[in-house]
């Protein structure tokens, strides 16, 4: 077995309220092997976002801690690539500025040329003019992509960042960042709500108990070979069973 890139340990994350301690996740461990493509579901408010924040060094954990390539995370840095729900776009720049503004972060990286490439990676060519109000939901989400990829960045965190789209730009998205990370095999921590979304882009599917103090309730490999086709998949009979068995854990979740 390949040996782990990213060890997230006994991870657990307190607030506190003025009705005392609220537990948000508690003994969060996971080890995720490099190049591993990794989707984390489970119900809302259940902490997913929790622990992908303190992946990005956003947010501090009250127990526990995480290893990225052997080096301990206590804040941001360029070696994680993150995309929000929303583009997050500075809108007085223009697409390629914003691109731009990831490539200045990477020494030795930075170049017009280079965000114009990401951006065409996208299926976004000829757009680095534009600025974010000119362009579509799932267009600005591209240059979001585009942006995280720019970084090269060791590991990727999505923060389900194909939730606030229609079903039919969500499905090129989902095609789209297959593509990508077919090319470079970045390490990918996804959360999602999607379960037909996580077993057609995860490797494994984590999926979390509901709070307070949520954990990980079980994991499930996906045995999908690479390259992936949507079509493929939907045939396959262990589909099916894979989905009813992620679906009947979150039922019994909200049943509990």
């Amino acid at each position: 077995m390949a040996p782990s890139f990213v060890e997230i340990a006994q991870l657990g994350k307190t607030y506190d309220t003025p009705t005392g301690p609220a537990v948000i996740v508690r003994d969060f461990t996971l080890a995720v092997c490099e190049g591993e493509f990794v989707c984390i579901v489970g119900h809302s408010g259940c902490g997913k976002s929790t622990v992908l924040s303190i992946l990005m060094g956003l947010n501090l954990p009250t127990t526990g801690g995480v290893v990225i390539g052997g080096r301990e995370i206590d804040g941001p840095g360029t070696d994680r690539g993150v995309v929000f729900q929303a583009a997050t776009l500075l809108p007085w720049l223009t697409v390629g500025d914003n691109v731009q503004i990831a490539l200045d972060q990477v020494a030795d990286r930075s170049s017009g040329a280079t965000a114009e490439a990401y951006l065409a990676a996208v299926g976004l060519a000829g757009m680095a003019n534009r600025y974010p109000r000119e362009l579509s939901a799932g267009m600005q989400q591209r240059v979001g992509i585009a942006r995280a990829f720019a970084l090269e960045p060791r590991l990727l965190l999505l923060d389900e960042p194909f939730s606030l789209l229609d079903a039919l730009t969500r499905m090129d998205l989902q095609d789209e960042l297959m593509r990508l990370w077919e090319t470079t095999r970045r390490t990918v921590i996804m959360v999602t709500h999607d379960v037909d979304e996580a077993l057609l882009l995860a490797d494994r599917v984590v999926m979390m108990t509901n709070g307070p103090a949520a954990t990980i309730g079980d994991v499930l490999d996906v045995p999908f070979a690479r390259p992936r086709a949507r079509e493929d998949i939907l045939t396959r009979p262990d589909y099916f069973w894979m989905r009813d068995q992620i679906v009947g854990f979150l039922e019994a979740q909200a049943d509990a």
